[in-house]
């Protein structure tokens, strides 16, 4: 048989294609990930045939049929995919015409395997980033917890690495409760644009068959269509929406990661993790390495890689579309594995990090953390802010030629330095006293901190109502899981 014939567009061409070109254009290697999204939208897509007449009832059995016999392979991984029927959508096909015969051609009607990818695309990222929003709102349940449990137990905050101000550890942990849940947030509407129907775009023109691309829309409880047939094919943009957003969760992951790696020092020393999220060294028996941490700080390079490799490949490309375009899967693929990765692995490690209070305690005691208090001491004293602030750099001057802490000095030293110190100006060097006083909505206090943690609760819930409003379709689900389809 003449081998132009296996392919989808063998008419035009007289001879077989080289087998290396064979090779380099094939894509189900990697886009065979999207084989029950493809299922999908051929039953939705199937469905509208049948319902405008364009395939019999006959016909449309057979297809849906043979459709839920190959998801049910794919499922339990006996489909064999060949590199010989290029991608997934074909080879998809090709084992439909196996089992039915001609009628299989017939669900290619009104449809190109441009508005197709761009469905299976879209239907795979919904599925995907609404199992990452869950796993990111446990991440926030988990940092909530923790924050709770500590939230009156002071430690340094720094700007620049150095000491600066007390602040508690629970705030510490809520900043990032406050990112993840920003994260969330963009999961979920990065997920929306996703949820947008581009199936009879066809190749770039749509179809002259009569067509209903609001029911398959409904059969996939995709909300709205595509309004452009050339953007539809060639849009991109919610693989690299994705990616963007991805690489902001990871920007998170790694700052966290970097304070864990930093924290389990002997230089810092404010945490111990678990035994079980660290390893040790083949030279030296010493050693306990925070490996974990580590790995999540190195994956983000690798998901920015991602972002950028798709950027540069959609900058220059003309409508509608191109092969380039074959090139968005694997970084998506990649990038989405990794982050699921990383965020699923996060509670446990918080779990497993444990406080080193005292040692906290004691590095408040160095690097004259409050002197801004001492500053505002002065303020409330009716000095200007500016002025305040150069009296207590020279007080810390003197305790530097003195070699002693703030606390060492007396009234009447600070007295020498300005008048308007009251009676009280040591009382403020206090790190609990200091906490207490920076009593305003998102600061330090230990009853603001624990205000932040109900709030960002609620803010929780809600995000979890949503992740969970938009997620797969019906047809979808039932696929995934071997559940009978929906009517």
């Amino acid at each position: 048989m003449d081998k132009t014939q296996n392919s989808a567009w063998g008419g035009r061409f007289q001879e077989a294609t080289d087998a290396a070109v064979e090779a380099m254009n094939a894509s189900v290697a990697f886009d065979k990930a999207l084989a029950l999204e493809d299922i999908a939208g051929s039953l939705a897509h199937a469905r509208m045939l049948r319902a405008r007449d364009i395939i019999n009832g006959d016909e449309h059995q057979a297809i849906e049929g043979g459709l839920q016999e190959i998801a049910a392979e794919v499922r339990s991984g006996s489909f064999e995919f060949t590199v010989a029927r290029e991608d997934v959508h074909m080879n998809i096909e090709g084992a439909l015409a196996e089992r039915i015969g001609p009628s299989a051609g017939k669900l290619h009607s009104g449809r190109s395997r441009n508005d197709q990818v761009a469905l299976d695309l879209r239907l795979w990222l919904r599925r995907e980033l609404s199992a990452l929003g869950g796993e990111l709102g446990a991440v926030v349940s988990t940092l909530t917890q923790e924050a709770e449990q500590y939230a009156s137990v002071p430690m340094p905050g720094y700007t620049h690495l150095q000491r600066a101000q007390p602040i508690t550890f629970g705030h510490h942990l809520m900043a990032y409760a406050s990112m993840f849940l920003r994260d969330m947030d963009r999961i979920i509407d990065a997920r929306k644009r996703a949820s947008v129907m581009p199936l009879g775009s066809g190749a770039l023109a749509g179809t002259p068959l009569p067509i209903d691309r609001h029911r398959v829309a409904a059969e996939l409880e995709m909300p709205t269509l595509t309004l452009n047939s050339l953007d539809a094919v060639s849009d991109r943009d919610p693989a690299l929406e994705t990616l963007s957003a991805l690489s902001i969760v990871m920007v998170h992951v790694s700052r966290l990661a970097e304070e864990i790696v930093l924290w389990t020092s002997q230089e810092f020393g404010f945490v111990s993790l678990s035994d079980s999220f660290c390893t040790g060294s083949s030279l030296m028996p010493q050693k306990k390495n925070p490996d974990i941490p580590e790995l999540l700080r190195g994956k983000a390079g690798r998901v920015f890689g991602s972002l950028q490799a798709l950027l540069v490949v959609m900058k220059g490309l003309p409508l509608a579309y191109n092969k380039d375009m074959q090139e968005d899967k694997e970084p998506l693929f990649d990038a989405l594995h990794t982050v699921r990765q990383c965020i699923g692995i996060l509670p446990a490690l918080l779990e497993a990090m444990t406080p080193k209070t005292q040692n906290m305690a004691d590095a408040l005691g160095d690097g004259f953390l409050l002197a801004t208090d001492l500053a505002d001491h002065l303020v409330s004293q009716g000095v200007p802010f500016r002025e305040a602030h150069h009296v207590i750099g020279s007080a810390v001057a003197l305790c530097l030629d003195r070699k002693c802490r703030l606390e060492d000095l007396s009234l009447s030293d600070l007295r020498t330095l300005h008048p308007a110190f009251g009676d009280n100006a040591l009382e403020v060097l206090d790190a609990s006293a200091s906490l207490a006083q920076r009593d305003v909505p998102g600061g330090p206090a230990p009853k603001r901190v624990l205000e932040a943690i109900a709030i960002s609760r609620a803010q929780l819930d809600e995000l979890q109502k949503k992740v969970l409003a938009g997620g797969p379709s019906g047809i979808e689900k039932a696929l995934h899981e071997g559940q009978e389809l929906p009517k």
